[in-house]
C-alpha cells in the first residue's frame, strides 16, 4: 500500500476505497498514462491493486511537449509501474490539422486505437484513463471517442472531481500532487486554425522559454505568427517588466513570432472554449 502523509476527508476516503475496489475488480488493466495528475493517480492505484497486470502506456506525437514525456516516463519508474509509449499519428489527418472544434475527437480516436491494439497484446486488458468527473462539464469530444472504444473512467464513475485527486494523490504520497495541468499542444491554436509540428514546436519552446525564467503555469497562445502569454495571475506583474518583456519579445521573435502580448486576466483552464457555442 502506498504511504499517507495527511488525513482525508470521511467523503474522499471513502471514494479513495472505491476506486481501489473499481481497479481491483478489473483484473488487470492498460492506462492511458499521459504523467498528469489525473492519470497519474489511476495508474498509482493500478500498480498498488494490480502489480504486474497493470500496464501504462503514454501516447507519443509532436502534440506532447518532450518534458511532459520525460515527466511521464520518471513518474512511471518512481512508481513501480510497466510503462510503454506508442507513436500516434493525428497529425496525418484532417480533422485534426485542419483544427475543428472537435479535434480532440480526432486525437483521442486515433490513440485509442493504439492502446486498444497493445490491450489486445496484452490478453485483452480493459482499458482506463484518467477523465474526472469535473472534465464532464467541460467540452471534451475526446471523451466521446474513448467511450466509443470501451474506455472506462474511474475517476469520472465514481465522481471524484480534481481537487479531490490532488487530495488523494498528496495523501497517498505523490510528490507531483499540486502539478500544473498540461493539455496537449494543440489547445494553444484558436479552433480553425491550421496545425502543424513546426507551430507546436515553436509554442512549446516560448513555454519552456518562460518556465526556465520562473513561471509555473504558462499558456502560449497563438493566432496566425502572433503569441499571446497567459502566465498565473500571482506571476503576471513578473511579466510587466520593461528589461524582461524586452527579453521576451526578442526570445519569441527569434523563434518566428512577429508580435507578443500579455493576457491580463491571467491563465484560465478552459479559455479556447468559451465561445465554442459561436463556432
Amino acid at each position: 500500500m502506498l504511504s499517507p502523509v495527511k488525513q482525508l476527508s470521511h467523503s474522499q476516503s471513502k471514494q479513495l476505497n472505491l476506486l481501489r475496489e473499481c481497479i481491483k475488480n478489473f483484473k488487470s488493466v492498460c492506462v492511458a498514462y499521459s504523467g498528469g495528475v489525473d492519470s497519474s493517480l489511476i495508474a498509482a492505484i493500478a500498480q498498488e491493486q494490480l502489480g504486474s497486470k497493470a500496464l501504462a502506456i503514454t501516447g507519443v506525437s509532436p502534440s506532447l511537449s518532450p518534458h511532459l514525456l520525460k515527466e511521464a516516463r520518471e513518474q512511471a519508474l518512481w512508481l513501480g509501474i510497466r510503462h510503454e509509449e506508442c507513436f500516434t499519428n493525428e497529425l496525418q489527418e484532417a480533422s485534426y490539422v485542419n483544427n475543428p472544434k472537435d479535434r480532440c475527437f480526432t486525437c483521442k480516436r486515433e490513440l485509442h486505437k493504439n492502446l486498444y491494439a497493445i490491450a489486445c497484446k496484452n490478453k485483452n486488458k480493459q482499458i482506463i484513463d484518467g477523465v474526472n468527473f469535473d472534465d464532464l462539464d467541460d467540452y471534451r469530444p475526446g471523451i466521446q471517442a474513448a467511450k466509443q472504444a470501451g474506455v472506462r473512467s474511474p475517476l469520472a464513475e465514481l465522481k471524484i472531481n480534481k481537487i479531490t485527486v490532488r487530495e488523494i494523490s498528496k495523501f497517498i504520497g505523490l510528490p507531483w500532487w499540486n502539478k500544473p495541468a498540461q493539455p496537449c499542444l494543440a489547445s494553444r491554436f484558436p479552433y480553425g486554425e491550421v496545425i502543424s509540428e513546426e507551430r507546436l514546436r515553436k509554442v512549446d519552446k516560448a513555454e519552456q522559454w518562460l518556465r526556465s525564467h520562473g513561471f509555473r503555469e504558462v499558456r502560449v497562445r497563438s493566432k496566425g505568427v502572433k503569441a499571446k502569454i497567459e502566465v498565473g495571475s500571482e506571476q503576471i506583474q513578473s511579466l510587466k517588466n520593461q528589461t524582461f518583456q524586452k527579453n521576451v519579445i526578442d526570445y519569441f521573435q527569434s523563434i518566428g513570432f512577429d508580435s507578443v502580448e500579455i493576457d491580463y486576466e491571467g491563465y484560465v483552464s478552459g479559455k479556447l472554449n468559451r465561445n465554442i457555442d459561436l463556432l
